[in-house]
């Protein structure tokens, strides 16, 4: 996605001006030798897709204010203007970034996504169910009751290949504030998902032994507890029970 021309997009529209409907909004070039900030967030429903983003200029005004109440399109403006104040022109998001309804391209997308978690330069973990202004230290049922007393970000189906691929790592809660990065959080972060601290710092190497070396790590949705995954250098094939 390209940072400036949804940025100049979305202001033109809320003055109310003609939006340039030529503009590639969603172009994109090579992710090996283009420096691009990345987006990681749970679905939460009225997530914004490809064709929705593309059409959005040419949309009229009740069509267009439908899109923009989302909250799907809210985390894409917020998210790209958090790229903007870090100098990134480009982000990448699942959820418009790719054509599902074409399979062919949904199939590459699938099969590219480690290349590009590795690729990226930073990415913005969104939480949207922490409303205080720092990462939470300690297990809360009352709050995170979905996820073992965790937010629900550490379920959703990527994570532990961003936490792992990805170095640069900043948190931001349900109101856009920074409240950390995985490097200051790695202690916790250890303790919630048990992928050792050398390798959420470090990464995988061939020289390092795979992540998971009993059965008792990785998550399960359904009894709380992480299970067995196993963690391989060059296609990191993660197994989750569901």
């Amino acid at each position: 996605m390209n940072v400036g021309a949804f940025l100049k997009r979305e202001r033109l529209i809320r003055e109310g001006k003609q939006a340039d409907h030529r503009a590639k909004v969603l172009a994109f070039s090579n992710d090996e030798v283009t420096d691009y900030a990345i987006l990681s967030h749970q679905w939460i429903g009225q997530e914004v897709d490809y064709n929705e983003m593309v059409k959005l200029a040419k949309m009229n005004e009740e069509e267009r204010s439908e899109i923009h109440r989302h909250d799907g399109y809210r985390k894409i403006l917020q998210s790209c203007e958090q790229a903007q104040k870090d100098r990134h022109k480009w982000l990448w998001v699942n959820t418009c970034c790719i054509e599902k309804r074409s399979s062919a391209e949904l199939s590459e997308a699938i099969n590219s996504m480690y290349r590009w978690y590795e690729n990226a330069k930073i990415c913005y973990v969104y939480l949207h169910n922490v409303h205080s202004p720092s990462f939470p230290m300690m297990p809360d049922y009352s709050m995170y009751h979905k996820l073992n007393s965790w937010p629900e970000w550490f379920s959703h189906g990527w994570m532990l290949q961003e936490m792992i691929v990805l170095r640069d790592i900043q948190f931001f809660n349900k109101d856009w504030h920074p409240i950390s990065d995985k490097s200051t959080l790695s202690p916790i972060l250890e303790y919630i998902t048990q992928v050792p601290q050398h390798i959420l710092k470090q990464g995988l190497s061939s020289n390092r032994p795979c992540v998971a070396q009993n059965r008792d790590h990785g998550f399960d949705n359904v009894s709380g507890e992480w299970t067995c995954f196993d963690v391989d250098v060059s296609s990191f094939l993660c197994a989750r029970h569901c």
